[in-house]
């Protein structure tokens, strides 16, 4: 984003405020990791500090665990959080991603730049998963990331544009904002092939969501390869490219 952010060389302490880069960081060394918020699911087994939320971390907490470097993202978490860290002297690093190329680009720089570490062969592999061209999109798809009120995946985003390199076209993807209000009827329409229903940030499940449309059929999937940038990329190809079969 612009903003410097001073390191001295490899960190042995991180502090990470995204589930995703949480996971990205203890697959590769997780010796280094010694905090994560309580939504930082994955590995399952991750034992660390828990520094509460991604909307709300205990900034005292964080600092108590003297990091050499704390890991952030611009949607995910608060710009005034990134501040008062910053402010405390500790170095804060902000991802920006809304592409799968710009996932893979900022875990690049985040390995090399941040956390002078090389680069994980998880990465390597996941750069190659991605880099062919984007097939002709087959199947026409919803993505609800909420409920009362109805929300979608709408433009520039990450779930979009991954959903679009595995060949599936988001009907939402020219409105303006990034995750509209719309009305189920937007929704459950015949020229949708397929109703996505992450199970995050919204949980829906079997009995949470499919009951809710008529017309448009409707798949259960994991939040964490639809939204997720990290480890989660290889199994996001091999997993949900048969949704546009």
């Amino acid at each position: 984003m612009g903003h410097p952010v001073p390191v001295t060389g490899p960190a042995r302490r991180v502090v990470s405020l995204v589930p995703s880069l949480t996971e990205a960081i203890a697959h590769t060394r997780r010796e280094a990791l010694v905090g994560a918020t309580d939504w930082c699911t994955r590995p399952a087994d991750l034992d660390v500090a828990r520094v509460r939320g991604t909307k709300n971390p205990d900034r005292a907490a964080v600092a108590a665990l003297r990091p050499d470097l704390v890991v952030a993202n611009k949607e995910e978490n608060r710009e005034l959080d990134v501040r008062r860290l910053r402010e405390a002297g500790i170095p804060v690093w902000v991802t920006v991603v809304e592409t799968v190329p710009q996932a893979l680009d900022s875990l690049t720089r985040l390995f090399a730049e941040a956390l002078r570490w090389p680069l994980p062969r998880w990465l390597a592999e996941a750069r190659r998963a991605w880099s062919g061209p984007v097939p002709e999109a087959r199947t026409r798809v919803a993505i609800p990331v909420w409920r009362d009120p109805w929300m979608v995946v709408g433009s520039a985003t990450f779930a979009g544009d991954l959903a679009r390199r595995l060949g599936l076209a988001n009907v939402f993807a020219a409105h303006p904002d990034r995750y509209p209000t719309v009305r189920l009827a937007d929704v459950d329409r015949p020229d949708v092939n397929l109703v996505l229903l992450p199970d995050e940030p919204y949980a829906f499940t079997a009995d949470d969501g499919p009951e809710a449309f008529h017309r448009a059929p409707t798949a259960l999937v994991s939040g964490r390869l639809l939204t997720w940038y990290g480890p989660s990329l290889l199994e996001a190809r091999e997993e949900l490219a048969v949704l546009a079969r």
